[in-house]
């Protein structure tokens, strides 16, 4: 999601929103090698003397987090997804934001990210694996989020049988996919340079306008007496003893992963023990009430019984534009949302992988995966990153729909990414009492450690929460054997969890890149203090 009124009210950090604004895990780049990005020695330069109002970073907050791509999703539930949305954003998009503005306040002046924030509580091995699943997650999401984009292109045609056929071809999907894919990482061979270019336009054309049409078309199409598909009188709460309403549910955590960018700046903020906490709650609202208006928005205009979660986000748009007699508009809808899929993909290729090669670097990956090309780009990563991607992208081989294996991709991607929340959460409450006496910029809670177990718990419960759903089966969807849908979620976990361990264990001396420097963790300073 493309950081547009920050780029334009807030020039200085036009270069940072190339890598904060669209995908939500390269933001975390930023954090994690400042002597690489000059962007962050030039915000803290600024910072001194000029602050980030609240409105500001609220608005900053809202669009590195909120995508139209997972709106289908949630429309299943109806009136009660305005539940689902509250309930996450309570148990875990507010406890993201503060817990990462305490850790990134205090060692925001040390490279690393979360693989710092981690380390610093459970070691190097710990912090490893939490940039590890950082990275992995971003390359199995990316054949989901392609999938968008390949429906999107689908329904360029005026034909809507014609569309959704195509958009429902599996062998269209996939060629498509890997296209886009390739596409973006050889313009990401060349460098940051086009990247930056393309996504800022992706970000308003692709998401924030889209974004703001489909809720207008709503009103437009209630107040001039059209139908509505939504029942309005049905139940808020949903049935919480029906599992099938809640697994499906489970994916809107990762809607909210990014509001952690907020730390990045909490630094930048005037009295942050007061503002920034304000941006936080004024962020999450605004963002819940999008969430919720675009879900109804499509609930409105598309039957629950007809929802599907690649192609009905089209399908609304195609209705609505029938409905006020402007059908000549679906294609070009179509056009914005595959054009911004393609522009927020330029980032996310060259985003976590930049984070990974920079602790890579450091000693933790082999020479191979540190070589870059002329450009400086991380080569070997990049074209490793590819064929995992190409890899995943023959699931639709065995996978029953192109539907199911978007499903089933996003399932993996949230329990990876909440593995690292997890880790995230429980870093904050152990440094509470392993780094007593840090200075904390901002501090969850002016004294004692109360709050911060209130809310890392809370954020730590609603992650295991959302982790355990997240291997249930969704009724709603067919996808195909259960066997195969906990084979590749169990066995992917076990995987990417494993991988990281077993190459941190080979680790050696000669790893490291002597041109590279990074500061030693805490517990490390106390050992040489002693010495």
């Amino acid at each position: 999601m493309l950081h547009f009124v920050h780029v334009l009210s807030m020039a200085p950090y036009k270069t940072a929103s190339y890598f904060a604004c669209w995908r939500q895990t390269t933001v975390m780049v930023l954090l994690l090698y400042p002597s690489e990005f000059q962007p962050l020695t030039t915000m803290a330069t600024i910072g001194k003397a000029t602050k980030l109002s609240v409105a500001t970073l609220a608005i900053m907050n809202v669009t590195a987090v909120v995508s139209l791509r997972g709106l289908p999703a949630e429309a299943e539930y109806g009136l009660s997804s305005a539940f689902y949305y509250l309930f996450a954003a309570i148990v875990f998009l507010i406890p993201t934001a503060l817990v990462a503005a305490e850790l990134a306040a205090m060692f925001s002046d040390k490279q690393g990210g979360v693989f710092r924030w981690v380390g610093e509580a459970f070691g190097k091995r710990m912090g490893f694996l939490a940039i590890w699943l950082q990275w992995v997650e971003s390359t199995i999401w990316y054949p989901t989020v392609l999938t968008f984009g390949a429906v999107s292109l689908a329904f360029i045609g005026m034909n809507g049988a014609h569309d959704m056929a195509l958009a429902s071809n599996r062998i269209y999907t996939l060629v498509v996919v890997l296209a886009i894919y390739w596409i973006a990482t050889f313009i990401s061979l060349k460098g940051m340079s086009w990247v930056g270019k393309v996504s800022k336009i992706g970000g308003l054309v692709g998401t924030i306008i889209p974004a703001g049409l489909l809720v207008v078309l709503a009103v437009i199409y209630l107040a001039s007496g059209g139908h509505s598909q939504l029942d309005f009188h049905g139940n808020f709460f949903p049935d919480l003893t029906n599992f099938d309403n809640l697994v499906l549910a489970s994916s809107i955590f990762l809607f909210y992963a990014g509001m952690e960018m907020g730390g990045i700046h909490v630094k930048d903020v005037e009295n942050p023990s007061v503002n920034y906490p304000k941006a936080v709650f004024i962020g999450s609202f605004v963002t819940v009430l999008i969430f919720i208006l675009g879900t109804y928005s499509l609930g409105i205009i598309i039957p629950k019984s007809d929802i599907n979660l690649t192609q009905s986000l089209l399908v609304g748009f195609d209705r609505y534009f029938d409905y006020i007699r402007a059908s000549w508009l679906s294609p070009v809808i179509a056009v914005a949302l595959a054009f911004g899929v393609l522009a927020g993909v330029l980032t996310w290729v060259a985003g976590p992988s930049k984070g990974i090669f920079a602790v890579g670097r450091a000693g933790y990956l082999p020479p191979f995966f540190q070589k870059t090309n002329e450009n400086g780009v991380q080569r070997n990563i990049l074209l490793i990153q590819g064929a995992l991607v190409t890899l995943l992208g023959l699931l639709f081989v065995v996978m029953p729909s192109v539907q199911s294996f978007y499903q089933i991709l996003s399932q993996l991607t949230v329990l990876l990414y909440l593995i690292m929340y997890l880790l995230m959460f429980a870093a904050a409450i152990y440094l509470r009492y392993a780094m007593k006496k840090a200075n904390r910029p901002f501090r969850i809670g002016s004294k004692g450690n109360g709050l911060m177990w209130l809310v890392g718990g809370v954020g730590f419960l609603g992650s295991l929460l959302a982790f355990i759903l997240s291997f249930i089966p969704p009724g709603q969807i067919a996808v195909g054997s259960k066997t195969m849908w906990y084979a590749v979620l169990v066995i992917g976990c076990i995987v990417v969890v494993v991988a990281p361990l077993i190459i941190y264990a080979l680790r050696k001396p000669s790893w490291k890149d002597p041109s590279t420097t990074f500061e030693p963790f805490h517990w490390e300073d106390e050992v040489k203090s002693c010495e």
